[in-house]
């Protein structure tokens, strides 16, 4: 082989290959393919009636739905998910619970006399907005009265054993 001989495996000079096409140059994006996708994909025009034939029929009716279903839909959806429907009123659980922690003495005085005032005041919201939660509210009253009179009974106590003990004579 000489050096001018083109017809060698190692030609890099530029010349066609032998199937025809001619590559793209050097740094060009690739053409893009020439062929229609097969037959039978992508959506195809619905064929036109002839001219005086008759329209298509229309639809069959469906009875109406059933009642709380939603039309066009055979069952009806059910509530999203994390639905609270109707909410609990906030102070009747801080009556509830203000009372209880004052009724074991964690709070002696301050839990049960917040219980029966957030108590009051949730009642009253409650009757108001309709939330959820009256039962709570009239525990904490209910619980937060008891503490009290139990606090305020054991102060008279302590008092009257004082002035009895007291040397006044």
């Amino acid at each position: 082989m000489t050096d001018g001989d083109s017809s060698s495996s190692g030609d890099v000079t530029g010349a066609a290959p032998s199937g025809g096409a001619t590559p793209p140059p050097y740094g060009a994006p690739p053409p893009a393919p020439s062929y229609a996708p097969p037959a039978g994909y992508g959506y195809a025009e619905p064929a036109a009636p002839p001219y005086g034939a008759e329209p298509p029929q229309a639809q069959p009716q469906y009875a109406p739905p059933l009642y709380g279903a939603s039309p066009g839909y055979p069952y009806a959806a059910g509530p999203a998910y994390g639905y609270a429907g109707v909410k609990t009123n906030v102070l009747a659980v801080v009556s509830m619970v203000a009372s209880i922690v004052g009724f074991l003495w964690l709070l002696p005085f301050f839990g049960p006399l917040t219980g029966v005032i957030t108590g009051h005041i949730s009642l009253r919201q409650i009757s108001r907005t309709g939330e959820k939660g009256r039962g709570m509210a009239l525990a904490g009253v209910i619980v937060g009265y008891a503490g009290l009179a139990v606090i305020l009974g054991i102060a008279f106590l302590v008092t009257i054993s004082i002035i009895a003990t007291s040397s006044y004579r």
